[in-house]
């Protein structure tokens, strides 16, 4: 028997977003489930090759990847696509990422960590940053110049220096706690930056702020609400801190 049905719009009315997400990234998933708190909102995974270990060179090497990345999407009408590596997005340049991703999504806005952190810093009106990563010296020190390109100061950096990205992975939120703690503390600043789509660091944001009175950012929050922004939609989750608070923040809470 030949049932009859009908058809709708499917899922994601509100907007269709896809997430080209680190092979080695255990991270950033997880964090965007916690962070995407709308029914009307779908978001697509699609893995990209990386090694494990970062440098400026296999960063660079994820350039060719993207556009057979990106074309893997469903064929739905993707308004929005977020390259979730804030480290490669540095040494390949955001607007190589965009070109490489509209090879095979002319019709897709696109971003990444490193263009979302610096819209935020200017949303925010942040010109002086505490800076934590977890990378090798080459790699934030080429981040460093990004932000500082941007027009943004930093006050107070430190990293764990780690390569490899399954062990970033696993840096306990407390760790990083007392990171945004250290690089708040090391100079005059009016935020603090955590890079990395492997850090952990949604669920601790807010904690994070109310012990050093700024705004605390993170790669994937950054990201999270660089897509919802692009396709005009206000994230309203205060509970990951200002940033995602959106227009329900209101009045800053800190002085800047």
């Amino acid at each position: 028997m030949k049932l009859h049905f009908d058809t709708d719009t499917g899922i994601g009315t509100a907007a269709r977003m896809g997430l080209i997400v680190l092979e080695a990234d255990e991270t950033l998933e997880p964090e965007f489930t916690l962070l995407n708190q709308r029914q009307d909102i779908s978001i697509y995974h699609n893995r990209i090759k990386m090694a494990t270990q970062i440098t400026p060179q296999t960063l660079a090497a994820m350039e060719a990847e993207l556009p057979l990345a990106a074309g893997m999407f469903p064929d739905c009408g993707m308004d929005v696509i977020g390259y979730g590596c804030t480290s490669a997005a540095t040494v390949i340049g955001p607007a190589r990422v965009k070109s490489a991703i509209q090879k095979t999504q002319s019709q897709a806005k696109v971003t990444e960590p490193l263009s979302a952190l610096i819209a935020a810093c200017n949303t925010l009106g942040l010109k002086k940053i505490g800076f934590l990563t977890p990378y090798v010296p080459e790699v934030s020190k080429l981040m460093i110049q990004r932000l500082e390109e941007a027009g943004i100061s930093i006050t107070g950096f430190a990293s764990f220096e780690e390569s490899d990205d399954r062990v970033v992975a696993r840096i306990s939120p407390n760790a990083i706690l007392n990171g945004i703690k250290a690089v708040a503390a090391a100079g005059p600043c009016d935020g603090v930056i955590a890079a990395c789509t492997n850090l952990r660091v949604a669920q601790i944001a807010k904690q994070a702020e109310a012990e050093i009175a700024m705004p605390v950012l993170s790669s994937n929050l950054a990201l999270a609400w660089h897509m919802m922004h692009l396709v005009g939609i206000d994230p309203k989750a205060p509970e990951f801190g200002t940033l995602m608070a959106g227009s329900s923040r209101g009045a800053h809470p800190y002085t800047v």
